[in-house]
């Protein structure tokens, strides 16, 4: 569809969303909108795949926008050779996220460097499990297991020294 002013709809209509979305894996607003005009371009160019019998038109635009937001990380990221052995279960399943609001969440994520962000973003607040990550980023298990343990610890950095929200122990 080379509708423009419906794409400049959709486009508008969507903006708040996909912006939140795209503002999980990155801190920098050159990044943010970099990824989600990708993945609108994407949507637009692909528009007419869209199969309503598979799911609501916002899923499938989410999807490519998250898509979007992955490639342009993984694009970005610097090839680290950090690995950790299998066994070592220094990552943690509990969401520190889960008693803050989105605007407090985007703070904490922006402290996080890029890498960590993106494999914090999409464990915690995408529900990725490690090998979906690793997939996703093109990332061996390990690192993904690095970057969660790195996320862990300066997180708890973070929330001793700057505490948005008095939180529940």
């Amino acid at each position: 569809m080379n509708d423009r002013k419906s794409q400049e709809k959709l486009y508008k209509q969507f903006y708040p969303a996909f912006f939140a979305l795209c503002k999980t894996f990155f801190s920098d607003n050159h990044d943010i909108l970099t990824a989600l005009n990708n993945g609108m371009l994407k949507i637009f160019r692909n528009i007419g795949q869209y199969d309503p019998s598979r799911g609501e038109f916002f899923n499938w635009c989410y999807t490519i926008i998250r898509n979007a937001a992955l490639t342009l990380v993984r694009d970005k990221r610097a090839n680290l050779t950090v690995e950790l052995k299998d066994d070592l279960n220094v990552y943690t399943t509990i969401n520190p996220f889960r008693q803050f609001e989105w605007k407090d969440i985007y703070v904490y994520l922006d402290k996080l460097p890029a890498g960590t962000r993106a494999v914090c973003s999409l464990f915690y607040l995408e529900g990725y499990n490690i090998r979906e990550i690793g997939e996703a980023l093109e990332l061996k298990d390990g690192t993904v297991k690095w970057h969660l343990n790195e996320c862990r610890n300066k997180l708890k950095v973070i929330f001793e020294q700057s505490p948005i929200i008095e939180r529940s122990a």
